[in-house]
């Protein structure tokens, strides 16, 4: 993807379009169950989103609720958003380091979410399953990783 990033001084259009599909995918990703959980066998499964958790915090812990927030909404989507900005000259390409500072806060949510996995199994209380949203929320954060270091190579 290198070498076709930059097609006569502007970043190839590929990058722009996946960057700007990632407007649609990152609320998509909020709402699709990342986990089904299931805390004892005779309770019934219970599908979990970003935003069905961020709803439960928000009513037990408005801090971490506000850090959730930051991390697995904000930090994305404003970086996915202030990327589009820099792929259609409209915001100069020296923000990139912020918006890579930005891509890392939004990984941190991720590595949250994978720490509470571990942890809930491990005490063997119930069943969680890993949910097709986990995946794709994982992937949008990837590939705007990616488009991240592909704009700064040019």
């Amino acid at each position: 993807m290198d070498a076709g990033a930059v097609i006569k001084g502007r970043v190839h259009p590929a990058l722009v379009a996946t960057n700007l599909a990632l407007l649609i995918l990152f609320p998509l990703a909020w709402f699709a169950p990342l986990l089904r959980a299931q805390l004892l066998p005779f309770f019934r499964t219970q599908e979990i989103s970003v935003i069905s958790g961020l709803q439960t915090l928000w009513q037990e812990d408005v801090f971490l609720a506000l850090l959730v927030t930051v991390f697995a909404l904000v930090a994305p989507i404003m970086k996915t958003a202030l990327l589009a900005l820099v792929h259609f000259n409209l915001l100069s390409s020296k923000a990139l380091p912020a918006l890579a500072l930005l891509g890392k806060l939004a990984m941190a949510d991720i590595f949250l979410i994978a720490l509470y996995i571990v942890t809930a199994k491990g005490l063997g209380v119930g069943r969680i399953e890993v949910a097709w949203g986990l995946y794709l929320f994982s992937a949008c954060i990837l590939v705007s990783l990616g488009l991240s270091l592909a704009t700064r190579k040019q």
